[in-house]
Protein backbone atom coordinates (compact mmCIF):
# COMPACT_ATOMS: atom_id res chain seq x y z
CA UNK A 1 0.00 0.00 0.00
CA UNK A 2 1.19 3.24 -0.97
CA UNK A 3 -0.23 7.22 -0.59
CA UNK A 4 -1.44 8.34 -4.05
CA UNK A 5 -0.04 11.65 -5.54
CA UNK A 6 -1.97 14.29 -6.32
CA UNK A 7 -1.97 14.20 -9.69
CA UNK A 8 -3.32 9.91 -9.38
CA UNK A 9 -6.52 11.59 -7.09
CA UNK A 10 -8.37 12.38 -11.16
CA UNK A 11 -9.98 15.27 -9.24
CA UNK A 12 -12.20 17.64 -11.03
CA UNK A 13 -10.47 20.97 -12.48
CA UNK A 14 -11.78 24.29 -11.13
CA UNK A 15 -13.68 24.69 -14.86
CA UNK A 16 -14.99 21.16 -14.59
CA UNK A 17 -16.42 21.53 -10.89
CA UNK A 18 -18.48 24.53 -12.16
CA UNK A 19 -20.17 22.55 -14.68
CA UNK A 20 -20.74 19.13 -12.87
CA UNK A 21 -23.87 18.07 -11.33
CA UNK A 22 -24.36 19.40 -7.57
CA UNK A 23 -25.89 17.41 -5.08
CA UNK A 24 -29.08 18.57 -3.83
CA UNK A 25 -27.91 20.93 -1.13
CA UNK A 26 -26.92 24.17 0.14
CA UNK A 27 -25.44 25.18 3.51
CA UNK A 28 -26.41 27.75 5.31
CA UNK A 29 -23.95 29.69 7.64
CA UNK A 30 -25.65 31.72 10.72
CA UNK A 31 -23.57 33.78 12.24
CA UNK A 32 -20.61 31.88 12.46
CA UNK A 33 -18.14 33.97 13.85
CA UNK A 34 -14.76 31.87 13.38
CA UNK A 35 -13.26 32.20 9.59
CA UNK A 36 -11.43 29.08 10.00
CA UNK A 37 -14.66 27.58 10.77
CA UNK A 38 -16.05 29.33 7.49
CA UNK A 39 -12.66 28.25 5.63
CA UNK A 40 -13.81 24.89 6.47
CA UNK A 41 -17.22 24.57 5.61
CA UNK A 42 -15.86 26.16 1.68
CA UNK A 43 -13.53 23.09 1.61
CA UNK A 44 -15.63 20.18 2.80
CA UNK A 45 -18.64 21.83 0.18
CA UNK A 46 -16.03 21.79 -2.60
CA UNK A 47 -15.42 17.29 -1.44
CA UNK A 48 -19.10 16.86 -1.53
CA UNK A 49 -19.97 19.15 -4.34
CA UNK A 50 -22.53 20.78 -2.88
CA UNK A 51 -25.00 23.75 -4.97
CA UNK A 52 -24.05 26.74 -2.82
CA UNK A 53 -23.34 27.84 0.86
CA UNK A 54 -24.96 31.08 2.04
CA UNK A 55 -23.25 33.21 4.43
CA UNK A 56 -25.40 34.94 6.89
CA UNK A 57 -25.45 37.80 9.67
CA UNK A 58 -22.21 38.45 10.98
CA UNK A 59 -20.60 35.14 9.37
CA UNK A 60 -17.15 36.53 7.19
CA UNK A 61 -16.91 36.70 3.32
CA UNK A 62 -14.39 35.79 0.97
CA UNK A 63 -11.54 36.63 0.35
CA UNK A 64 -9.99 36.79 3.68
CA UNK A 65 -6.41 35.62 4.87
CA UNK A 66 -8.13 33.78 7.11
CA UNK A 67 -10.73 31.93 5.65
CA UNK A 68 -8.24 30.93 2.63
CA UNK A 69 -5.98 29.20 5.69
CA UNK A 70 -8.50 26.42 5.55
CA UNK A 71 -10.38 27.34 2.26
CA UNK A 72 -7.56 26.27 0.33
CA UNK A 73 -9.31 27.53 -2.95
CA UNK A 74 -12.52 26.28 -2.15
CA UNK A 75 -13.65 29.92 -2.22
CA UNK A 76 -13.11 29.76 -5.93
CA UNK A 77 -14.86 26.72 -6.48
CA UNK A 78 -17.81 26.59 -4.63
CA UNK A 79 -20.91 29.13 -4.98
CA UNK A 80 -21.56 31.61 -1.99
CA UNK A 81 -24.10 34.47 -1.10
CA UNK A 82 -24.30 36.89 1.57
CA UNK A 83 -27.97 37.43 2.79
CA UNK A 84 -28.30 39.38 5.88
CA UNK A 85 -31.40 37.39 8.17
CA UNK A 86 -30.73 33.87 8.09
CA UNK A 87 -34.83 33.06 8.77
CA UNK A 88 -35.55 35.68 5.79
CA UNK A 89 -33.22 33.46 3.78
CA UNK A 90 -34.79 30.21 4.93
CA UNK A 91 -38.41 31.25 4.10
CA UNK A 92 -37.06 32.23 0.65
CA UNK A 93 -35.23 28.81 -0.13
CA UNK A 94 -38.60 27.04 1.52
CA UNK A 95 -40.50 28.89 -1.43
CA UNK A 96 -37.77 27.65 -4.07
CA UNK A 97 -38.67 23.93 -3.02
CA UNK A 98 -36.14 23.89 -0.30
CA UNK A 99 -36.94 21.66 2.88
CA UNK A 100 -34.75 23.82 5.45
CA UNK A 101 -33.82 21.68 8.09
CA UNK A 102 -31.28 23.10 11.58
CA UNK A 103 -28.40 21.09 12.30
CA UNK A 104 -29.32 21.36 16.44
CA UNK A 105 -30.26 19.45 19.61
CA UNK A 106 -34.17 20.98 19.82
CA UNK A 107 -36.87 18.88 21.03
CA UNK A 108 -38.61 16.34 18.26
CA UNK A 109 -35.31 16.54 16.22
CA UNK A 110 -34.35 13.54 14.04
CA UNK A 111 -31.25 11.84 15.10
CA UNK A 112 -29.32 11.74 11.46
CA UNK A 113 -28.93 8.05 11.46
CA UNK A 114 -32.65 7.81 11.25
CA UNK A 115 -33.29 10.41 8.89
CA UNK A 116 -34.69 9.93 5.28
CA UNK A 117 -33.61 11.16 2.21
CA UNK A 118 -36.98 12.05 -0.36
CA UNK A 119 -36.26 11.53 -3.15
CA UNK A 120 -36.15 14.95 -5.70
CA UNK A 121 -35.96 17.33 -2.81
CA UNK A 122 -33.61 19.78 -2.20
CA UNK A 123 -32.28 20.16 1.28
CA UNK A 124 -30.74 23.81 3.02
CA UNK A 125 -28.80 22.88 6.13
CA UNK A 126 -28.35 25.36 8.82
CA UNK A 127 -25.43 25.03 11.09
CA UNK A 128 -25.61 27.89 14.06
CA UNK A 129 -22.74 29.72 15.86
CA UNK A 130 -19.99 28.30 17.70
CA UNK A 131 -21.19 29.48 20.91
CA UNK A 132 -25.07 30.22 20.64
CA UNK A 133 -26.07 27.46 18.12
CA UNK A 134 -29.02 27.88 15.43
CA UNK A 135 -31.27 30.89 16.29
CA UNK A 136 -34.02 30.63 17.93
CA UNK A 137 -36.32 32.17 14.79
CA UNK A 138 -34.86 29.84 12.49
CA UNK A 139 -35.68 26.66 13.81
CA UNK A 140 -39.18 28.05 14.19
CA UNK A 141 -39.00 28.56 10.34
CA UNK A 142 -37.42 25.15 9.73
CA UNK A 143 -39.31 22.48 8.28
CA UNK A 144 -37.22 20.50 10.71
CA UNK A 145 -34.12 20.08 13.09
CA UNK A 146 -31.13 17.15 12.41
CA UNK A 147 -29.44 15.88 15.56
CA UNK A 148 -25.54 14.20 15.17
CA UNK A 149 -26.17 11.64 17.82
CA UNK A 150 -23.37 12.06 20.95
CA UNK A 151 -22.34 9.39 23.18
CA UNK A 152 -19.28 11.35 25.37
CA UNK A 153 -19.01 13.78 28.47
CA UNK A 154 -19.45 16.61 25.31
CA UNK A 155 -22.77 19.09 24.26
CA UNK A 156 -21.49 19.61 20.85
CA UNK A 157 -19.14 19.06 18.02
CA UNK A 158 -17.25 21.68 16.52
CA UNK A 159 -19.44 23.18 13.46
CA UNK A 160 -16.63 21.97 10.95
CA UNK A 161 -16.72 18.72 12.37
CA UNK A 162 -20.38 19.10 12.39
CA UNK A 163 -20.82 19.84 8.59
CA UNK A 164 -18.28 17.06 7.53
CA UNK A 165 -20.26 14.72 9.36
CA UNK A 166 -23.56 15.19 8.10
CA UNK A 167 -22.58 16.21 4.53
CA UNK A 168 -21.36 12.67 4.18
CA UNK A 169 -24.09 10.88 5.83
CA UNK A 170 -26.53 12.86 3.57
CA UNK A 171 -23.91 12.21 0.46
CA UNK A 172 -23.82 8.62 1.04
CA UNK A 173 -27.92 8.17 1.55
CA UNK A 174 -28.34 10.38 -1.92
CA UNK A 175 -25.63 8.36 -3.80
CA UNK A 176 -25.46 5.22 -2.49
CA UNK A 177 -29.28 4.91 -0.92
Amino acid sequence: MRKLKNDELDRLTLEEFKTTEKLPLVLILDNVRSMNNVGSAFRTSDAFAVEKIYLCGITAQPPHREINKTALGATESVDWEHAENTATLCKDLQQQGYKVLAVEQADNSTSLENFKIEEGQKYALVFGNEVFGVEDEVIEVADGCLEIPQFGTKHSLNISVSIGVVLWDLTRKIKFG
